[in-house]
């Protein structure tokens, strides 16, 4: 077992402990749900198993990206990770009513989750922001580069924020292939399975070869579909070269048999 690898190339900054929700509190609450309340009974049930643990560095900043099944990736991946990963989650979760909502908001405020408005064109920016700021107090981050769920199984083409994060960050990215909980939690139920999911780490990709080229288009898709190839090694999952929503809203048009769009004519 070779040693976890280190992140020495972004210095963590000071944690200011006054701070709102997603902004580096709500480790406590992180702790007792991981090793107390939630994380040994999924533990005992699930029995997840987990390759390559040893890539995720003791210390400092570093990206995770991770292909994405089932809401349910959220649980199991940060599971068998030491340190705490932080992910955006939808501001949706931290404003609800009644129960449901109290408990949501509770939840994701309690582990310093980063709300973030998914509706708004400036969405992605503000993903990129909130993940600079995890990076910058020396933790990880956690992304989904394909930026959805796929709908079948397969791994679809990565967004290129992960690899902007990485360059401008300066961080290494840790490539991870979740397999299983598709099978576990597959789209519209809470649990269908009581299968075993597996995790797998990859060893970290250094892009400090493209420093300062963050802002070349064609550096930032070589950087994404890099990582995006590790990903696909680990998961074992077919690639498609599409983006997963326009995947499933062509799937969505085969069910319906709704037409295409048709461009028109220059």
């Amino acid at each position: 077992m070779t040693e976890p690898a280190q992140s020495p190339r972004l210095e963590p900054g000071p944690v200011d402990e006054g701070t709102d929700a997603g902004e580096g509190d709500g480790k406590g609450i992180y702790w007792v749900l991981k090793n107390v309340l939630l994380g040994p009974p999924v533990r005992r049930v699930f029995r997840p198993k987990v390759e390559g643990a040893e890539h995720i560095p003791l210390t400092g900043p570093a990206i995770i990206a991770s292909n994405h099944l089932s809401y349910a990736d959220w649980i199991f991946m940060p599971l068998v990770v030491n340190r705490r990963v932080t992910f955006v989650a939808k501001s949706d979760y931290f404003v609800g009513g009644g129960l449901k909502g109290r408990f949501q908001r509770g939840f994701f405020k309690g582990t310093g989750q980063v709300p973030i408005d998914r509706t708004g064109g400036s969405a992605s920016e503000g993903a990129l922001k909130a993940g600079m700021k995890v990076l910058q107090r020396g933790e990880l981050f956690g992304i989904y580069p394909e930026g959805t769920r796929s709908h079948d199984g397969k791994l679809y083409k990565g967004r290129t924020g992960v690899a902007r994060l990485a360059l401008e960050a300066k961080v290494p990215v840790i490539p991870c292939g979740v397999i299983g909980t598709d099978v576990v939690a597959p789209p519209g139920k809470v649990v269908a399975s009581l299968a075993s999911p597996t995790v797998k780490f990859g060893e970290p990709l250094d892009f400090s070869r493209y420093d300062g080229m963050e802002g070349d288009r064609l550096i930032l898709r070589a950087v994404t579909d890099e990582i995006m190839y590790k990903i696909m090694e680990l998961s074992g999952q077919e690639y498609v070269d599409l983006y997963a929503t326009k995947a499933k809203e062509l799937a969505g048009r085969a069910v319906t048999g709704a037409p295409k769009k048709v461009r028109k004519a220059e």
